[in-house]
């Protein structure tokens, strides 16, 4: 097999620009086709007809969150398996996403709990520091228990997170016995990885802690290369381990909690998109981070598209992440057979 590539920055220039074509011609397909195909002409040059509501009013902000959330899972994907050398790690499987899902569980059920004791609060405001610590508290856990002899052993980082990923769906279960049927079926509906349609303000202040955290793991990817080598030899070359680990934990844990706080669990995602990337631009971050945030914001257009087109004549939706979740299953079954292989004796 061929070497990949090597890293310039007109490969780079090139590689944003393939990307931002694809999120465009995805949006594209996004805005015009659905349970009611629109004319986009019509839209833009008639503020009153339907197609223009359906356009601006629906469409266009769930275009946004798609874009928000696929980069953001894609890229932290990317980021994760770069810094724990395996191509097997994603925020689902380490337990990211199940952190940052029961931290906005908790915060669903405190407001429920809080609202029934006459201290009624929204717990919108809440979902989101409180995914960011769930993501936080369990990317530490699964830093923590993946240590060995000092060491951290990619392998063990997966079985923590696998394990906690089991924890965590016991106490969201729990949580959902503690509230109202109501708010139950709420919290069930946006666990299970549905694009809704957020207020402007919101989606503004995701778009904008996404886009930091990108930056970060952009900032970060040189030393993430050069971790690949190993931490002592990453150290004899200058880099700061242990505040590189810290800065791309963060960044993708605040990814990952702004995608779960928004749509719930959309497994896979960071799996599928940074395991294809990896296959045609080889392990360099400085390419995989911005092709897999690219290209992650057009699959997840795509994939909610195709959530919304499968199930037209029953008159109903499936919920992008089930779509996402039959996809990605197979796929890391394959990249772990594959790992398997690839392993010593």
């Amino acid at each position: 097999m061929s070497a990949a590539p090597r890293f310039s920055p007109a490969r780079l220039v090139a590689l944003v620009a393939l990307g931002l074509v694809a999120i465009g011609l995805s949006s594209l397909a996004g805005a015009a086709l659905g349970a009611q195909p629109i004319s986009l002409p019509l839209a833009l040059t008639d503020p009153g007809s339907i197609d223009a509501e359906l356009l601006f009013g629906l469409r266009l902000p769930r275009l946004a969150l798609a874009l928000v959330v696929g980069a953001g899972l894609s890229a932290a994907g990317a980021a994760y398996q770069g810094l724990l050398r395996n191509p097997l790690a994603d925020p689902f499987v380490l337990g990211v996403s199940g952190g940052a899902a029961l931290g906005g569980t908790v915060a669903i059920t405190a407001a429920e709990l809080l609202t029934r004791a006459g201290l009624p609060l929204s717990p919108e405001l809440a979902i989101g520091p409180s995914a960011f610590v769930g993501a936080l508290l369990a990317t530490l856990l699964s830093f923590a228990g993946g240590l060995r002899h000092g060491r951290l052993d990619p392998l063990r980082a997966l079985l923590v997170g696998v394990v906690f990923n089991a924890f965590a769906a016991s106490l969201i279960t729990l949580a959902k016995t503690a509230i109202a049927p109501e708010r139950a079926q709420e919290l069930l509906f946006w666990l299970t990885g549905a694009l809704g349609h957020e207020p402007p303000h919101r989606l503004a202040l995701a778009a904008l802690a996404t886009a930091l955290s990108l930056a970060a793991l952009f900032f970060a990817a040189p030393r993430v290369n050069l971790l690949g080598l190993g931490d002592d030899a990453a150290r004899s070359l200058g880099v700061p381990v242990a505040a590189t680990r810290a800065l791309v934990f963060a960044a993708a844990s605040l990814a990952v909690a702004v995608a779960v706080s928004l749509t719930g669990l959309v497994a896979f995602v960071g799996l599928l998109v940074p395991h294809l990337a990896r296959l045609v631009l080889g392990p360099d971050q400085r390419l995989l981070v911005p092709a897999s945030a690219l290209f992650g914001a057009a699959f997840l257009v795509l994939a909610d598209l195709a959530a919304r087109l499968l199930f037209v004549p029953l008159g109903t939706e499936l919920p992008v992440g089930a779509l996402t979740a039959l996809a990605g299953g197979p796929l890391f079954l394959l990249a772990l057979a594959r790992e398997r292989r690839a392993l010593p004796g």
